[in-house]
């Protein structure tokens, strides 16, 4: 076959996971353009960081409520449909709150129902991605692991477009042309997942017709699949602890984004495109902590490599902006972060993937990610209390001793050791096609 004949089969191999990955890339990058914009719209209109960190409430309260009971509906009516209606209905209400600004019609408790709806609605739509990412590495004859790494670098990527474009659209236009790109940014993520993603891909899992026999996953109705996904979470001590440990990390996450963050920005005086530029730095170092990850980290061990990466991800980014240094200092140290943070979340997706039954990955994924997102939309409301309370200062050199002990006291546990004794068993106990230049399957 010529070069050219075997550069084109090699695009076609890869289509499912270029597909998955797109619809990430540009969905996420939407959803992080609003969480500059929508902040900072209250924040100088109310001057509150209570206010704030309300909003960030009344969005991820719901995204987490509802993540936690959709994983029987994606297993039963399939992920790439979800996806898609997701996406659409998200970029209606997201495009409702300028026109009602526009309009002078939007109150605020409008818009922390609309925010709310944008929640509820979103997170169906992230699980169904999500879990179509081992369908797309197996179609796509490439391992799981590295492709879970090259989903890192999909959310370190549109974490460094998102709040770079964010911050200036800001700075430049103002909070609700960021809203009008993120119902653009769902638009086109719905356009790829129905027309990019191949035929047949997306489908409910555990069709007897297409699974060759056995139980439907909607055989035992909702409420049994449900109990089943529970109950294989609790089977798992490793998955339990790991969801622990990142709950109490994205709490402190997201009340660094939604409150610490754009605070920080205020009241040193460097504005809305310092919030994009010191989330830029994290992202853009993180992709190349993810893209490095996806390269080499099977030549590595996971266990110390996932550690260092919460000891260089964690407290420092809390206490440089505690400390009063310059904007290029803080930038430094977010980029610091971020590479360590890079090497994460490829870990986690691999050990998680590995461990749970094909069939049961949007039950499993949906309650799991319920539990460590439980955290999130106390983050903000909770950091803007604290912010209000106590003090800027303060409350980040207490965040950041929080982070560091909950990352670094929970390692102590034994079940970790299962990080490494799992390593390139594959999905359910079969390990996936290789790529040519790599047989061994790889861990990210």
């Amino acid at each position: 076959m010529s070069s050219r004949g075997t550069g084109v089969a090699g695009r076609a191999r890869l289509r499912p996971l270029a597909g998955i990955l797109t619809a990430l890339l540009v969905a996420q990058s939407g959803t992080r353009i609003s969480a500059i914009a929508i902040p900072w719209f209250v924040l100088v209109t109310t001057g509150s960081a209570t206010q704030t960190g309300l909003v960030a409430f009344c969005e991820m309260g719901p995204y987490v409520a509802i993540k936690a009971f959709t994983g029987p509906l994606v297993d039963r009516v399939g992920p790439r449909r979800i996806s898609w209606v997701a996406d659409v209905v998200s970029a209606a209400v997201a495009l409702l709150i300028p026109l009602l600004h526009a309009g002078g019609m939007l109150s605020f408790g409008v818009l922390l129902a609309l925010v709310a709806v944008i929640g509820a609605v979103r997170s169906p739509g992230d699980l169904a991605k999500d879990v179509m990412i081992p369908e797309a590495a197996e179609r796509s004859q490439v391992p799981l692991e590295r492709a879970t790494g090259l989903e890192g670098v999909v959310e370190r990527l549109s974490g460094t477009v998102g709040p770079a474009v964010g911050g200036a659209l800001v700075a430049l236009v103002g909070p609700m042309a960021g809203l009008g790109v993120n119902a653009a940014c769902f638009v086109l993520g719905s356009l790829v997942v129905a027309v990019a993603l191949p035929r047949g891909m997306g489908r409910p899992h555990g069709r007897p017709a297409e699974r060759g026999g056995g139980v439907s996953a909607a055989e035992g109705g909702y409420w049994h699949s449900l109990r089943q996904g529970f109950a294989f979470l609790r089977g798992e001590p490793l998955l339990l602890t790991l969801c622990a440990m990142i709950g109490v990390t994205n709490l402190l996450d997201a009340a660094c984004a939604a409150v610490f963050v754009p605070v920080w920005a205020k009241e040193s005086g460097h504005g809305p495109a310092a919030i994009g530029l010191v989330w830029a730095a994290f992202s853009v170092t993180g992709t190349v902590g993810s893209l490095v990850a996806a390269a080499v980290a099977h030549r590595l061990r996971r266990r110390p490599v996932f550690f260092l990466g919460w000891l260089v991800t964690g407290a420092p980014r809390f206490l440089v902006l505690a400390s009063g240094a310059p904007l290029w200092a803080v930038a430094v140290v977010m980029g610091i972060g971020g590479l360590g943070g890079g090497f994460l979340n490829p870990i986690i997706g691999a050990v998680t993937y590995e461990r749970i039954p094909p069939e049961m990955v949007g039950r499993v994924r949906g309650i799991g990610q319920a539990l460590t997102w439980a955290g999130i939309p106390l983050g903000g409301l909770l950091g803007g209390a604290a912010v209000a309370g106590a003090g800027l200062g303060p409350v980040l050199v207490a965040a950041g001793v929080v982070y560091f002990l909950t990352t670094h006291l929970a390692g102590l546990r034994p079940e970790w050791r299962e990080m490494d004794r799992h390593r390139g068993r594959g999905r359910a106990g079969s390990v996936h096609p290789a790529t040519p230049a790599d047989a061994t399957p790889s861990a990210s």
